[in-house]
């Protein structure tokens, strides 16, 4: 078959999508808004068609100008900005694929919906919207955005089940798509007898490397919070790029622990907040027990997956993140947010814990509770790995698509 994507970016989430798509012999084009700093077009070579001038005039003048103290305005684009029409009407109809996977309910998108629909191409909206959400506003914009985006919808995101939610007829669970890479026999754990922790994240306060850092220096019989000059999770902006050297496995109070913090600051407000990480290293005299990595290529990731012995995402406002099945594909349990989208992934007790949305202290506890016994460390890592084999393979993502396309040409859901 050929597969259309068509979405603002070629995000990491979708590499083993890719892969398995091409491997079973399908077809791939893949149309982005932009271009990421960090991708990996190892797989699929995305066509970057970009945004027609007149957008990219109005997006200068919204960023730039009507916004430019507002870090947060340059996401505008990835909902409103709408594309170059003849580029994107040929690059669709010289494919002409067999199926059209449209991301977000976005201008970019409806455009794309109605070429397709006209052509008489299947298309399938992809949103990180729970599985289980509240019935569908049905006012007049909602209504003309709806009709003009595709009837069936697949999310990564399953939701929780609970008064007032329920799964729509048209929608499918579909979850990421991760390879397993080490089995728990194939690796080793606690190099130079330490616990090494690994969290992986985007240098922005949300992502709550500040938070982590305070929990860690409390195990580590520290200050914590009360040394940190006042912040609280959600701390504050900073920035920077290179990397601390550290003095691995040194024994400081309860725990023999490392942490490693990686992630991409590449705009201007992220190098800013990584900074400010920095700085909160620096002061509390964490040197030794912490590392900082900015922007890591994703070809060298495996050498950190393969170091650590747990993997933690501390972030708040997570719609749907895919590290912790990539944590799991190398046997690492997981500590992460109930709120996080994709929570679900995390077996709360069986591969790893579940801690309260921006509560230090849950957090601090569960990470506490994992570095008290390192046999059940190592066994939710392997129930984890079990797991990804069993719900997470590419056949699963296969049969979903295959599923919707025959409910799609049932029922006539072009």
């Amino acid at each position: 078959m050929k597969f259309l994507y068509v979405a603002p970016r070629y995000h990491t989430n979708q590499m083993d999508i890719m892969k398995g798509l091409i491997e079973h012999g399908h077809e791939v084009c893949f149309i982005s808004h932009y271009a990421a700093a960090i991708e990996d077009y190892s797989c699929v070579t995305p066509v970057v068609l970009g945004y027609s001038r007149l957008y990219r005039l109005l997006d200068h003048l919204y960023v730039n100008v009507i916004h430019r103290k507002r870090p947060e305005a340059i996401v505008f684009k990835i909902q409103h900005g709408f594309p170059p029409l003849l580029k994107l009407r040929k690059l669709i109809c010289d494919f002409r694929p067999d199926v059209v996977i449209l991301r977000e309910r976005s201008a970019y998108s409806m455009a794309a919906y109605l070429i397709c629909r006209k052509k008489g191409y299947p298309c399938i909206l992809y949103n990180q919207n729970p599985l289980w959400s509240a019935p569908a506003k049905t006012d007049l914009a909602h209504r003309i955005v709806g009709s003009m985006t595709p009837k069936l919808r697949m999310t990564p995101v399953m939701g929780v089940k609970r008064p007032g939610t329920s799964v729509k007829e048209h929608d499918f669970f579909v979850p990421f798509v991760i390879e397993p890479q080490k089995a728990p026999e194939e690796r080793t754990y606690f190099a130079s007898d330490t616990v090494h922790i690994l969290c992986i994240g985007k240098y922005e306060p949300r992502k709550h490397h500040l938070l982590l850092l305070q929990v860690v220096e409390e195990l580590l019989g520290g200050k914590g919070a009360d040394s940190a000059g006042g912040l609280h999770a959600g701390g504050a902006e900073g920035d920077s790029v290179g990397e601390h050297n550290s003095v691995h496995g040194k024994d400081h109070g309860n725990y023999k622990i490392h942490l490693t913090l990686v992630g991409e600051a590449t705009m201007a407000f992220q190098k800013e907040y990584c900074e400010q990480v920095r700085r909160y290293v620096a002061d509390h005299h964490m040197e030794d027990i912490v590392t900082v990595k900015t922007n890591v290529p994703r070809r060298e990731m495996e050498a950190e997956y393969l170091a650590a012995d747990v993997y933690v995402i501390p972030s708040t406002r997570e719609m749907a993140s895919v590290s912790q099945l990539e944590a799991m594909s190398y046997s690492l349990p997981v500590i992460c947010s109930d709120a996080n989208g994709t929570a679900s992934y995390v077996e709360d007790g069986l591969t790893g814990y579940q801690f309260r949305d921006c509560d230090r202290q849950d957090l601090s506890d569960k990470l506490e509770k994992m570095l008290s016994d390192r046999e059940r460390m190592k066994a939710m890592g392997a129930a984890g790995y079990r797991a990804l084999m069993e719900k997470y393979s590419f056949e699963t993502y296969q049969k979903a698509i295959q599923a919707m396309l025959k409910k799609m040409q049932e029922q006539k859901l072009y």
